[in-house]
């Protein structure tokens, strides 16, 4: 069983910066695509940025510049570093793994609230 545990969610201020972080298990993270999406209120969710095995990224063009996407194979976790954080910004991340084999990901994790607000 995959479980994907995200962290790091929270409030913070325009202009500021978090961190999230997203732990996998099972024998999977070396293989898939490791991403991070959002949900905002009465939207669809969208791809924020995702990562394959070889460290080849993809971002939204909202985020360009502003959000960095990481993995780390030794300790099975992908981390999405936001800065210059704004409050469209705002939404519930989840993480997601994807096959190669596959168009939209396989497994999600339950979610972490970000807000951006003053």
């Amino acid at each position: 069983q995959v479980q994907l545990v995200e962290s790091g969610g929270g409030l913070v201020q325009p202009g500021g910066a978090l961190r999230l972080s997203c732990a996998a298990s099972g024998n999977i993270f070396r293989r898939y695509v490791m991403g991070w999406y959002r949900q905002a209120p009465g939207s669809e969710r969208e791809l924020v940025a995702d990562i394959r095995s070889d460290e080849n990224t993809n971002y939204a063009d909202s985020v360009k510049g502003r959000f960095t996407i990481s993995r780390d194979n030794a300790k099975n976790t992908v981390y999405l570093q936001m800065s210059s954080l704004k409050p469209e910004d705002t939404a519930a991340y989840y993480c997601s793994a994807r096959s190669v084999f596959s168009t939209r990901p396989d497994y999600w994790g339950q979610g972490t609230q970000v807000t951006v607000s003053s």
